[in-house]
């Protein structure tokens, strides 16, 4: 397996960068794109479990992995444009620098990455042929985003000048370094007073609820939308096990492919225990799926 990195856009003076992992062999591969988590605010590209990579690409997968703008210093409408960005550069430029089958894509995305694999289904165009979520959400303007989180406040309390000094004023891209270490207060301060949603996009969900229509899945799911495996721990105190529950139910209702699957007293993050065979049997399941739906290309 080989490694590249991409620069697929600048904006602002951001480099907004992709890793590309090649399976062995010429033939057009088909192609996983892999969204990190870290709550739209934390997290980078870099982040794959090294474990599942190695599923991913051991099936014939090449795996690109993109990074995007951060918030709060981005706002979720650029944000959007960076995935929408990300696909095109995959779709237009990618098959000429790597032997890929653009028309067999599966998203895979972890938190906020399987908010991002959910919105790609509804805002990327072409869409792509398969999404798999892992403790996803379709809902950002719900209670469980915009109230204080009862969990997280039970940790010590982060001060508004304690977020703010985590976070800066030029975007960002990628938050690994050890400048960015402190990210985590921001979000944490976020949740502890219920302001995620107004900090990511720049609305009041209670005063302007519309404004989040285009930014949830759950409220732009229709029979086109692309068939979705969901997978949600019923114990994840981040992320609320019912945003996959209600997600599935949406997708059911428009008659779409779908599964959810339900990691019995599974946290926020259960796939990192890959030593779990409950973990390693979702994981098989995971595969299957996009056997199923990557074997061939989708009719025209």
């Amino acid at each position: 397996m080989s490694k590249r990195t991409y620069t697929f856009k600048v904006a602002g003076g951001c480099q907004i960068q992709a890793d590309v992992y090649e399976a062995p062999g010429a033939d057009a591969r088909p192609v996983i794109v892999w969204l990190h988590g870290g709550a739209l605010i934390s997290g980078s590209r870099t982040s794959i479990h090294p474990g599942q990579l190695e599923r991913y690409t051991g099936a014939g997968c090449t795996l690109i992995s993109l990074d995007y703008r951060l918030a709060p210093e981005t706002k979720l409408p650029a944000i959007i444009e960076d995935l929408q960005d990300g696909f095109r550069w995959v779709r237009e430029q990618g098959s000429e620098l790597f032997p890929i089958d653009p028309h067999r894509l599966a998203v895979i995305g972890h938190s906020a990455g399987g908010y991002l694999t959910l919105m790609a289904g509804c805002c990327v165009d072409p869409r792509p042929t398969a999404l798999v979520s892992f403790y996803g959400y379709g809902d950002i303007a719900g209670p469980w985003y915009s109230r204080p989180d009862p969990f997280y406040c039970q940790q010590p309390l982060v001060t508004r000048a304690e977020a703010d000094a985590a976070v800066g004023g030029q975007p960002i891209s990628n938050a690994d370094g050890p400048e960015h270490q402190n990210r985590w207060d921001y979000y944490l301060y976020c949740r502890q007073q219920g302001l995620w949603p107004r900090a990511v996009t720049g609305h009041d969900p209670d005063t302007e609820p519309a404004a989040f229509d285009r930014f949830c899945p759950v409220r732009n799911v229709t029979s086109e939308y692309p068939p979705t495996l969901l997978l949600h721990g019923d114990k994840d105190t981040d992320v609320p096990y019912e945003q996959s529950v209600v997600m599935a139910e949406a997708l059911a209702r428009a008659g779409v492919e779908h599964h959810l699957l339900t990691i019995p007293d599974g946290e926020h993050g259960f796939d990192f225990r890959m030593e779990d065979p409950v973990v390693t049997g979702a994981f098989e399941q995971v595969l299957a799926f996009l056997q199923q739906l990557l074997s061939s290309p989708p009719p025209p």
